[in-house]
């Protein structure tokens, strides 16, 4: 044992020389009363700490905690952005739609609990903390090998220095010594310091050439950060490669691959390119080169003074008839997809008044150009065939994105479908209700106008009220 008198005593630490003894030292020393202790071994022993008496740690309430903020934060974020201070349907989904903000509330659920799980850990361990006081024993880098250490605090209520030594020469110790405070310095080295700052000022020496290099020229080559990226290494025909395992730099078609000339382009484009070949062949040849033959550039040819003074999109020879065979199935799938990319502009029922367009008169958008109702006359099929429907849809019109890249072939044609379907029931008489649906179609109808007319009659009485009620208080405040 060692003692200083000049220094403050840190605790007792008493040495072992098999895990055994040093578990029943554990046992005693909870037995005894002591709470504020440790023990150290060079591998981990299940139960030691059920021997010291030490409480389960705080750390798991602390993760659940900061996990459970982390979900209420997301939720209450997105039902704020999306549900009150910017009101707006996404892919047909309502306003405040709980499982579409799963993903959102799930990422921050896990990064507040990792955050109350690594914090959390530095603040119950003390941490940082730069120096141990049992370190400063020689013999205590034998724990890591083949020994191992019981450490009582002084700064336990029960802490006796006889008393302790006593106790722990009974738990069969070969050496107890008495650990003082480490009077090592606690300040952190100022060249760490230094060495931060100077780090910290090199690092924005390259965000400092990136900004200089936007704004100026250069006669020189420019600076190739990914130089792979820039010249990457290709391979010619008939050339071998070890990237694949049969050695061929050439690879066969994808599955699913069409050729060239064999892709059905009316389907694909709602033009009947045969008759656009007459009258514009390079334009079918850039649909598809198999057309471009001798008769078609004569005709070509001939019809292209008349083609030059009318437009495009009068000119081209559109699909009158929707490709797909028309069914409920049809009608159903166009009605989902109508929903989900259509009805945000052109609104439900078609009328050109969606939530985006309300949204925008709302905040009166200079720049917005307002979609168009699909039941004005110029829209109905008799003017605008199916096929120039289907163009619009994917390529866009005005300031309408075109839609071919998120909306499939087939459900392009289904939309084209119900819009036909939906212009229809605009101007649809009783006459074209099968006979007996009839009934049950005018008395849901009797129905409707009745509610519309109660409506009325409420509104109206509502505003004659508001109307006397100002009246009366203009006059009483005259």
């Amino acid at each position: 044992m060692s003692e200083t008198n000049d220094k403050k005593v840190h605790g007792i630490a008493a040495e072992y020389t098999s895990v055994d003894t040093l578990m029943d030292a554990c046992r005693r020393v909870r037995d005894a009363g002591y709470t504020k202790t440790d023990a150290f071994a060079p591998f981990a022993v299940h139960g030691i700490d059920k021997a010291l008496g030490i409480k389960p740690t705080k750390l798991p309430w602390i993760v659940l905690v900061c996990g459970l903020t982390g979900t209420a934060t997301g939720l209450l974020m997105q039902i704020w952005m999306n549900g009150i201070d910017y009101p707006y349907i996404i892919s047909g989904k309502p306003f405040i739609s709980l499982p579409a903000f799963i993903p959102v509330a799930f990422e921050l659920t896990i990064l507040f609990a990792s955050f109350g799980a690594f914090f959390g850990m530095w603040a119950l361990n003390g941490l940082p903390k730069f120096s141990n006081p049992v370190f400063t024993d020689p013999r205590f880098d034998r724990v890591t090998d083949d020994r191992f250490v019981l450490f009582i605090d002084s700064t336990d209520s029960r802490y006796d220095r006889a008393g302790v030594e006593k106790l722990l020469g009974d738990t069969g110790s070969e050496y107890i010594t008495t650990v003082l405070e480490d009077d090592s310095p606690s300040k952190v080295p100022k060249f760490i310091f230094t060495t931060w700052i100077v780090v910290m000022a090199l690092s924005i020496i390259p965000l400092l050439v990136v900004l200089k290099m936007r704004v100026t020229n250069s006669p020189l080559p420019r600076f190739h950060v990914f130089y792979d990226m820039d010249f990457s290494p290709s391979k010619d025909a008939q050339q071998s490669t070890t990237l694949f395992g049969d050695a061929r730099a050439m690879r066969p078609d994808v599955p699913g691959t069409v050729a060239r000339g064999q892709m059905d382009l009316n389907y694909q484009t709602g033009i009947d390119v045969e008759a656009l070949a007459k009258i514009d062949s390079p334009r079918a040849a850039m649909l598809v080169r198999a057309l471009d033959d001798a008769e078609a550039k004569e005709e070509a040819e001939a019809a292209a003074p008349a083609a030059a003074t009318a437009s495009v999109m009068e000119t081209t020879p559109w699909l009158t008839d929707n490709p797909r065979e028309i069914s409920m199935e049809t009608l159903q799938k166009g009605q989902e997809q109508f929903g989900i990319y259509c009805s945000v502009c052109h609104g439900m029922n078609g009328a050109g008044n969606g939530l985006v367009n309300r949204r925008a008169q709302k905040i009166l958008a200079a720049t917005w150009v307002p979609p168009s109702s699909l039941h004005q006359d110029s829209l109905y099929a008799d003017k605008y065939p199916d096929g120039k429907l289907f163009n619009t849809i994917s390529n866009g019109i005005r300031k309408m994105p075109g839609y071919a890249g998120q909306i499939t072939t087939e459900n392009r044609w289904a939309i084209v479908a119900y819009v036909r379907a939906l212009q229809k029931s605009q101007n649809a008489s009783i006459d074209l209700v099968p006979v007996a649906k009839r009934a049950a179609i005018e008395k849901r109808k009797a129905a409707v106008d009745k509610k519309l007319a109660e409506q009325a009659a409420a509104e109206k009485k509502a505003a004659e009220e508001s109307a006397a009620k100002a009246a009366a208080e203009k006059k009483s405040s005259t």
